[in-house]
């Protein structure tokens, strides 16, 4: 699935969910190195499991992040 973000510096986030595991996550833009840690920290969690743990993390003044936007996407792909 890709995912438009909204109100942060990645632009995109790729991924897919195999029997309600997150696989493959990538995402467009941001920080680079930090991005790359929370798709491996994410890879093969329950996208339940990914959706309580990184839901509602704000980046600096932002009332979202880019975990919080991930959370939105696995929510959207899975219609929660």
């Amino acid at each position: 699935m890709q995912y438009k973000t909204k109100g942060v510096c990645s632009q995109v986030i790729n991924f897919e969910i195999d029997d309600n595991k997150v696989r493959n996550v990538n995402f467009i833009g941001g920080c680079n190195g930090n991005l790359q840690g929370i798709a491996r920290l994410i890879e093969g969690m329950d996208v339940d499991e990914a959706i309580t743990r990184i839901e509602g993390i704000e980046c600096g003044y932002k009332k979202t992040s880019c975990p919080d936007q991930l959370a939105k996407a696995l929510k959207t792909a899975t219609g929660k």
